[in-house]
């Protein structure tokens, strides 16, 4: 028993002391894990950061860049899923009291449009048609821009920047490109042919959204110079109606190195002395041409009557951006509602005539994919104590290039020519149109390119 004790005790002492040796090499090791592993943590996280810092860099180091980068329209399919599920899902409202659309757009025309919308309407095709022609982004004061860049093949061609509006976009110039590129093609002369740069506002499609205030006419004007020399243009110009009216003329204004002239097809006209009676919504002053009375006639209408989303975005853009980004059927009432689509809905009940239904759908859902209610509202608070269509108010005294107007039947108001002399000191071009209205280049592309034609001749 005493052996087999000692050796047990021999054993026991024995599996002690490995014990011992075992736990403090265990310790060590623990204790050495802790501490290796706090500066191996420290050091993932530190290149976790540097990561990001570099990702940060690379997204500033891009965003400084001048480069022009290629672009291809590609939204995903989810999207186009998610807005036909919101389009099946619509809560309509009542049926308006009225049989005319003083009210707004009238609840048949709303349904009839969301139904094909809603089944039959391809964005796809709406795709296609931008991706088949040449389109770029380019970083211009921390922002990205996005435009359409066709080249003529005649090398003498003017270079023409052409701007949209609210509630239009890039797809209002498409069926304008090829009568401007190639104008022989449609009843022009070679020498009338214009290399096109049509770009989106910022805020508007696939161009970036401002994210801080100060984007107003005067600072794209500066950025469509820019774009214009950062494409190789020395001799340009340039065009707009609607927003682009008030852009195009503060480019004038401005006059920056190789602007020529501008063409505009919503002048702002109106002169002090009748802006002030507009203003306080009293009668027509005495001694108004039968053209004048007209124009101050559809101006009073149209602030009386027809203003109201341009009131509502330039006060509070916020408020009802979360309805109309919420809502498709919502943001279509509320771009339809403007008065420059109300031939297009209402006339006749003719929903195919030129801009055709897939056409405004195209437009329309541009807008949603690209989530822009809001971002394309600002552009109304950036200028809602500046009146588009006020002489004074444009400046109009301070351009001194050569300014071409024509005017369109249906448009908001008949810009008269007397009018326009005393606004543009330098109107060079002046002409009445048979047809067209608000969005001319849409509605009648081969009379539009035939009026940018003619007006840009003499600056050759």
């Amino acid at each position: 028993m005493t052996k087999l004790k000692k050796v047990h005790y021999k054993t026991k002492a024995r599996t002690a002391s490995t014990f011992v040796l075992l736990s403090r090499l265990l310790v060590t090791f623990f204790v050495a894990t802790v501490f290796l592993a706090l500066p191996t943590r420290l050091l993932a996280q530190q290149s976790a950061q540097t990561g990001a810092q570099a990702q940060v860099a690379v997204k500033v180091i891009a965003t400084k860049d001048n480069a022009i980068r290629p672009f291809r329209v590609h939204v995903p399919q989810e999207a186009i899923v998610d807005l036909r599920r919101r389009i099946a899902t619509t809560r309509w409202s009542d049926k308006e009291t009225v049989a005319d659309q003083s009210q707004g757009v009238q609840l048949a025309t709303m349904k009839e449009l969301v139904r094909y919308w809603g089944t039959k309407y391809d964005w796809r095709k709406a795709e296609a048609k931008l991706n088949a022609l040449p389109q770029f982004v380019t970083n211009i004061d921390g922002l990205d821009i996005h435009f359409i860049h066709v080249r003529s093949k005649n090398p003498n061609a003017l270079p023409l920047i052409v701007t949209h509006g609210w509630p239009g976009s890039v797809f209002e110039q498409l069926k304008i490109i090829s009568p401007l590129t190639d104008p022989t093609a449609y009843g022009g002369r070679p020498e009338d042919a214009f290399d096109l740069v049509i770009p989106s506002i910022p805020g508007f499609g696939f161009s970036g959204k401002p994210t801080g205030t100060g984007w107003n006419p005067d600072r794209i004007a500066r950025a469509w110079a820019e774009l214009m020399k950062r494409l190789g243009y020395t001799r340009y110009v340039a065009q707009g109606g609607d927003w682009g009216s008030p852009i195009s003329s503060a480019m004038a204004r401005q006059a920056p190195a190789g602007l020529l002239g501008i063409h505009i097809n919503l002048p702002a006209t109106i002169p002090p002395e009748v802006a002030a009676v507009l203003a306080g919504g009293g009668p027509a002053p005495t001694g108004l041409s039968e053209k004048e009375r007209a124009a101050f006639d559809s101006l009073d209408t149209l602030n009386k009557k027809k203003r109201a989303y341009a009131v509502v975005m330039g006060t509070q853009p916020q408020v009802v951006g979360y309805g109309l980004t919420d809502s498709p059927i919502g943001l279509a009432a509320w771009m339809l509602g403007h008065p420059g689509f109300t031939q297009w809905t209402y006339r006749g009940g003719d929903s195919e005539k030129s801009p055709t239904k897939d056409e405004v759908l195209d437009d329309i859902t541009l807008y949603w994919l690209t989530n822009s209610a809001v971002s394309s509202a600002r552009l109304y608070w950036e200028n809602k104590n500046t009146s588009l269509l006020n002489a004074i108010a444009q400046k109009t005294a301070e351009i001194s290039l050569p300014v071409a107007i024509t005017v369109f039947p249906e448009e908001l108001y008949r810009a008269p020519e007397t009018w326009a002399r005393r606004a543009y000191r330098n109107l060079s071009y002046f002409h009445e149109a048979d047809k067209g209205g608000h969005f001319p280049a849409w509605e009648q592309p081969q009379i539009f390119s035939e009026e940018i034609r003619a007006a840009f001749r003499l600056l050759r």
